[in-house]
């Protein structure tokens, strides 16, 4: 009974020091007239990280974190994530950052909760369900790996094409399973499988621009 007890206590003196660790580091970047780690904070924060703070490794840290709001960590977001991560410090965070990078392209799950996360993240205002085509087209280069082959094509796409002005979350996650399913050529495109318009007309804008090539 006492070595078990020994070992609760020892687990829970490693608990408070993490949480004592992510408070601490929370405390360096936070807003001093809010409880918030703010936009400078954040930028403060990516500078001493050494990533740029429109880049992927951002993304995905404010995915680990479960953020509400972009620009924004609260506390409990912030050490709940740190702490999640195992990265008390700012050189355990620079580690496991790349690694982050990584593995979420190699788990399909993961990859895809990231993915529809990154479309909710850029949602401005709380009754806001769409995004504007400008901005689904830089997310896309932010979210998708570079060797996703529809990614150049579709982002031609969106920007020639008149008829959409904005992307709702069917459409965006409906894309990544498209680039997943349908080969570069889209010989092998079902258009009884029920895929939004969208990807009718984008494959239609492929064939149009093949016959003239």
């Amino acid at each position: 009974m006492r070595l078990a007890r020994r070992g609760a206590s020892s687990k829970a003196a490693q608990k408070d020091q993490a949480t004592e660790k992510a408070e601490a580091l929370f405390e360096e970047y936070k807003d001093p007239s809010d409880d918030n780690i703010g936009p400078e904070g954040v930028e403060r924060l990516c500078s001493d990280l050494r990533i740029d703070p429109s880049s992927r490794k951002v993304l995905l840290l404010a995915w680990k974190m479960g953020a509400s709001r972009m620009g924004y960590f609260s506390k409990q977001e912030f050490t709940t994530g740190i702490k999640l991560l195992n990265a008390t410090s700012l050189d355990k965070l620079r580690k496991v950052l790349p690694k982050l990078d990584q593995d979420v392209d190699q788990n399909e799950d993961a990859f895809s909760a990231f993915f529809a996360f990154a479309f909710k993240f850029c949602l401005m205002e709380p009754q806001q369900k769409i995004l504007d085509i400008e901005t689904a087209v830089q997310m896309l280069h932010v979210v998708l790996p570079e060797g996703n082959e529809h990614l150049e094509p579709f982002s031609r796409f969106l920007k020639d094409q008149t008829e959409y002005k904005y992307m709702n979350l069917d459409q965006w996650t409906s894309f990544y399973r498209f680039s997943e399913e349908v080969g570069v050529d889209c010989s092998n495109y079902d258009e009884g499988h029920a895929w939004p318009l969208l990807l009718d007309n984008y494959v239609e804008w492929l064939s149009e621009r093949r016959s003239k090539s």
